[in-house]
């Protein structure tokens, strides 16, 4: 093989190596089969052209090409001319499916599902890095400026991921680096002919020894150097990136469903928000239900169980989905010898309350509910389908209240050996203070059951434990660790740690999130706050199923089935509920989004030179021109973007804006959400007018964007803030601002054709602000250092001067 072609080879696989840091981003990883695939074809593209040979630039342009077919091929063929060629259609199909990914980059945390959307972004990325480290390294013979493309894909990586991308990903990509730096470096020294490889040597030392001692391995010295350089800086760069919160990508949620949803749990990183509800100053409802159950206290609503422990933090599975069945299968592991009684209950969320999954009391056995909705049959638990969202809905839902006795509990078999291995596994980074500490509780237990009882007992009262929500809420092995030396936390810390101990005595154990039962009202309704958020562990009993316990004191209720002595239940059967929907829910929005301290401190809240052999006295591409193709890459790659960039940024800020509760903060965070309100008309074809008063410019907005009722009342209550916040003499702080900024950009887009929706993202109007705060400071920066030539009392007036 020649030089070019191992330099090539060297090229892909540094590329590949690179792009392996973004699999932990995307789950499947099978996205990265089909990244492989289409990257042997363009680098295969480009080493045949150069083997013609074309002119570089001709190369670089096939390249190109034949990358935007690819693309097409494997996303927009439908739209496609003849089934391949990029025409209109595609090229505004693959638009639309970037616009689609970016919602979803916003939409889920890590792991995200491999969506079309997410699945072009990851796959086109790769051949665009892909494509700037063959021009380099390869068809310009410059490999050094090709760690460029590579960091940056790495540092996309590491500042997505969780605390950083892992180390054997940082170890793969600089391996590939380094790989193609000496590939370089012998293709290079090769060229000088036998000279360097074997010599013979006369009396006085080695012949050419200027040559094998000192300049001829200037490349390679070079090259590791500039290789060292550029690995320091990727260690450097990813701990500068700041950090992510909830999705991919903060504060790029459209408020329509997709998001988190302020203030509230969110499906997709629930363990975040529990938090930050928990420290809500005020209890916002955001869901109400009136149930026939006996035992009101025990009627917790489910959202999703965490079944896998990877000991950096407990995470839901991902599984098949189908549609939901009329009546949902018989709970596993539930035996017809334990009581059982059906419930019913009708359900209805806030207006404010936006996630993807549904909560339901466990185990449902019938919900009736509109909207598109699909059914995961583990967890039993129903997923919004293509954005539907909690928000507004009202459903009833059947469900089995069990009634186990403390008998059946102890005498429950052992578990199928399946779930018995999915639910028993515990990381190796699991501290051994974790396993000592569960087998020292639980000594002189002879059942499982009796276990589980004695692990409930020392969390809730016997062990010393302190009920704390301004604990920092790690979720790793080092918290689990931390909580037990400690002894103060909050839900995440009791239910974690009692199921990873459950975990070490082998017994079947997860984690679930959702509601406590919440406050009875007057009218005979149930209302559920912000701050009834709560996670408990389910411990399997054959016989008995899943079943939950309350390790966490002051929160919750104990269940009957756990106490010494205690009747297990009154299975009388119930009179039938209200057939209507509950109260009415309010439609002032959800508690502000802000991020507690604890939580900001671990980041967890919110491409002309003739083809040819090169010759013996090739001295390399000129640096100009590789400096040039460098700039060029990435003008093409970066420039178009930077608008959208800015904006998502700009939206982020604006929207996590420390909820502070000085006169000063209130003022800023209300400015900042009226802002980007008015930022975000502007993207949407309405432009600004300084000249008016808030009240007015919110009523100019609502019919210039014929915005919708819930639109229109979301901009006047920024409005009003903002009034409240400039002329009132001590500003309150207002709740769900950010909240109504979103119902605001939501009203914006339906209101809006297709193509304005897209320049709205991908070109917005309000980026200009940046060009306006760049000749702000530049002239500023003029004022300042320009000085006068004399002291002003020695200069004459303007008419004597000369």
């Amino acid at each position: 093989m020649s030089g070019r072609g191992r330099l090539a080879l060297c090229a892909f696989a540094a590329t590949l190596m690179a792009a392996c840091s973004m699999l932990p981003l995307v789950d499947p990883v099978s996205w990265m089969v089909q990244a492989a695939f289409l990257l042997a074809i363009q680098f295969g593209v480009g080493a045949l052209s150069r083997r013609v040979p074309l002119p570089r630039l001709l190369t670089v342009v096939a390249q190109m090409l034949v990358t935007l077919v690819l693309l097409t091929v494997a996303f927009a063929r439908e739209q496609a001319v003849a089934g391949f060629l990029p025409g209109p259609r595609s090229v505004q199909s693959l638009v639309d499916l970037l616009s689609a990914g970016a919602d979803d980059v916003g939409r889920y945390a890590i792991p995200a599902p491999a969506t079309a959307g997410i699945r072009l972004m990851l796959v086109g990325g790769v051949l665009l890095v892909g494509l700037a480290v063959d021009v380099l390294a390869v068809t310009f013979r410059s490999a050094a400026p090709a760690g460029l493309p590579l960091l940056a894909l790495y540092s996309v990586a590491a500042g997505l991921s969780d605390g950083g991308a892992d180390w054997l990903w940082f170890l793969l990509a600089a391996c590939g680096y380094l790989l193609l730096l000496l590939a370089e470096g012998r293709d290079r020294l090769s060229q000088w002919g036998r000279v360097f490889a074997g010599t013979a040597r006369p009396r006085g030392g080695p012949v050419g020894g200027s040559l094998s001692g000192g300049g001829a391995l200037a490349p390679v010295r070079t090259g590791r150097r500039i290789g060292a350089l550029a690995l320091g800086i990727a260690l450097a760069v990813p701990a500068a990136l700041p950090a992510l919160d909830s999705g991919l990508l903060a504060g790029t949620g459209a408020g329509n469903g997709r998001g988190g949803g302020g203030g509230t749990i969110s499906a997709v990183n629930p363990l975040v928000s529990l938090q930050n509800n928990l420290n809500q100053p005020e209890n916002r409802q955001v869901m109400s239900y009136r149930t026939n159950s006996n035992s009101p206290q025990d009627f917790y609503l489910r959202i999703l169980a965490l079944d896998q422990f990877n000991g950096n933090e407990w995470r839901a599975s991902t599984r098949r989905l189908k549609d939901v069945p009329k009546r949902l299968p018989s709970p596993g592991g539930l035996s017809p010898e334990v009581a059982v009684t059906e419930i019913s209950s009708n359900i209805s969320a806030s207006r404010s309350y936006r996630q993807t999954y549904l909560p339901l009391p466990y185990p449902a056995t019938e919900v009736r509910v509109g909207g598109r909705w699909r059914y995961e049959s583990e967890g039993r638990t129903l997923v919004g389908d293509d954005g539907e969202t909690t928000q507004g809905a009202q459903y009833e839902v059947s469900s089995l209240v069990v009634q186990p006795t403390s008998d059946q509990l102890a005498n429950a078999g052992p578990a199928p050996a399946a779930l018995q291995r999915e639910y028993t596994r515990v990381p190796g980074s699991l501290p051994k203070v974790v396993k000592e500490t569960a087998d020292r509780v639980t000594r002189g237990a002879g059942t499982a059951y009796e276990q589980a009882v004695k692990l409930q007992d020392y969390f809730a009262s016997d062990g010393g434990f302190t009920y704390d929500t301004s604990v920092n809420s790690g979720t790793g092995s080092a918290a689990i660790g931390r909580f037990l030396k400690d002894k103060q936390g909050f839900c995440v810390h009791f239910s974690f740690t009692m199921a990873a101990m459950a975990r070490t005595l082998g017994i079947p154990a997860r984690v679930a999130i959702g509601f406590t039962p919440g406050t009875a009202q007057s009218d005979g309704s149930m209302s559920v706050g912000l701050r009834d958020a709560h996670a408990w562990p389910e411990l399997y009993f054959e016989g008995i199923g899943w079943t939950r316990f309350e390790p966490t004191p002051t929160r919750g209720t104990v269940p009957s089935y756990t106490l010494p002595d205690a009747p297990s239940g009154d299975p009388a059967d119930p009179a039938r509920p209200e057939t209507g929907a509950s109260a009415a829910t309010p439609v002032a929005p959800s508690a502000s989004d802000s991020c507690p301290p604890q939580l900001r401190k671990q980041g967890e809240c919110g491409s002309t030179v003739a083809p040819g052999a090169v010759g013996p006295t090739d001295s390399g591409t000129p640096a100009g021109t590789v400096l040039g193709v460098t700039l060029l890459v990435l003008l093409v790659l970066l420039l178009p973007s930077l608008p959208m960039l800015w904006r998502i940024r700009a939206r982020a800020r604006r929207l996590s804006f420390s909820a502070g509760r000085t006169p000063g903060d209130v003022t800023a965070r209300t400015l900042a959400a009226w802002r980007e309100i008015t930022d975000t008309a502007w993207d949407h074809g309405i432009a600004p007018d300084e000249s008016l008063t808030p009240r007015r410019a919110a009523a100019r907005i609502v019919r210039l964007g014929h915005l919708d009722t819930e639109g229109a009342e979301a901009v006047h209550r920024v409005a009003g803030a903002v009034e409240q916040a400039l002329y009132a003499p001590e500003p309150r702080p207002e709740a769900g601002l950010s909240e109504d900024v979103r119902a605001v950009r939501t009203a914006l887009r339906a209101s809006v054709g297709r193509f304005t929706r897209l320049r709205a993202v991908m070109a917005p109007r309000s980026a200009i602000r940046v060009v306006w705060a760049a000749s702000d400071r530049r002239a500023a920066l003029t004022a300042r250092w320009s000085m006068p030539r004399r002291p002003a009392w020695l200069r004459r007036p303007s008419r004597q001067e000369g």
